[in-house]
């Protein structure tokens, strides 16, 4: 396979509300990524959005956003109603075929304008699931329920992940939410949805990001430090939370295995867990036994829906460029309960 390397990434500061449209956020992160890439909109070859006409709030929102990578000179364009962790995914793809040498992949969210329980149950199966009115809270809310019952994890695990990545996060100058928080008081708070109390839940944001990967030659020619994309699958299961086991994410774990996540040690995971009870789970599917997780403050620091995933992987490839690490792991999901996942491994110049 053609090797792939990241060679620039740009991502706004992570807020709970912003009165920037989408592309406007999308301006600024494509500026910032080809930017740090060391060249010019004219030098990409092939751009793909992941972005949701749900949160938008409206029909190909994503046309638009198309102004933030610019219309000349003419180039191939994508876009994938999935986070940008997928958008990524597309754009690796597509330089696999060896005509282009550039791409630039893109996430962006503005939930801060959307109602989560009235819009996440219109995207659920029209049949079964959208008819009970259950948004992603409750889902995740379910699953948590499940882990706890079968004495998997305990409350106060959960406590201790959402005080370890918000005081993790306060080194994160993109970071949402940080601080100090006691374990013990936050165990005395009331249920947002039980089992789930808020310290479970990430925050609502508003963000964008963006990622430049380029090919071989190309990557070593832009950069001294690319950061080589070594594995990259993504794996699914049914959409139906009741025909799975909620104990565990067999399509984390599949996507681990093919993208070589098992092949080498991995220095730092940055998972996708948009609640605390996630971690553990995704933790065993992945296998990161003694890894440290999330040490930007995750999703439960920032949320940006969309952008989330990308994120993870902008955060991980930071982790091997800027601060020496060898091996990372970036994850992104979607759908409910944790129903289909991402991986992505990441190494250092070779």
């Amino acid at each position: 396979m053609e090797p792939i390397a990241i060679v620039g990434w740009s991502m706004t500061p992570m807020v709970r509300r912003t009165d920037k449209s989408e592309a406007r956020l999308l301006f600024d992160v494509v500026t910032g990524a080809t930017e740090d890439a060391g060249i010019t909109r004219a030098d990409v070859d092939f751009s793909c959005a992941g972005s949701c006409d749900y949160v938008a709030g409206q029909a190909f929102s994503f046309v638009q956003n198309i102004d933030a990578v610019g219309a000349w000179p003419p180039k191939r364009d994508s876009h994938v109603e999935m986070d940008g962790a997928w958008a990524l995914y597309e754009a690796w793809v597509r330089l696999q075929l060896g005509d282009i040498d550039v791409a630039i992949a893109m996430g962006s969210g503005r939930s801060s304008t959307a109602d989560p329980a009235t819009i996440y149950p219109m995207e659920m199966d029209p049949y079964y699931l959208a008819p009970l009115g259950a948004d992603a809270l409750s889902f995740a809310a379910l699953q948590a329920r499940v882990l706890l019952d079968a004495g998997l994890v305990t409350e106060r695990q959960l406590a201790e992940i959402a005080a370890r990545t918000r005081r993790d996060a306060r080194d994160n100058p993109y970071a949402q939410v940080s601080g100090d928080f006691d374990v013990d008081t936050l165990l005395t708070e009331d249920f947002v949805r039980a089992p789930l109390r808020r310290h479970d839940v990430s925050p609502i944001t508003d963000g964008a990001a963006a990622v430049v990967i380029a090919r071989g030659d190309k990557a070593r020619e832009l950069t001294d430090h690319p950061v080589w994309i070594t594995g990259f699958a993504h794996s699914a299961e049914p959409h139906q939370p009741g025909v799975r086991d909620l104990t565990t994410s067999k399509s984390a774990a599949r996507a681990a295995k093919a993208a070589g996540a098992d092949r080498g040690p991995i220095e730092v995971a940055e998972l996708q867990t948009a609640f605390t009870h996630e971690e553990p789970v995704l933790a065993a599917a992945l296998g990161l036994e003694n890894v440290p997780i999330n040490p930007s403050g995750g999703p439960l620091a920032a949320n940006p829906v969309m952008a989330t995933g990308l994120v993870r992987v902008i955060e991980a490839a930071r982790a091997v460029r800027d601060h020496g690490r060898h091996r990372t792991l970036a994850h992104s999901t979607s759908g409910p309960c944790l129903q289909q996942n991402l991986v992505c491994v990441l190494e250092g110049s070779r």
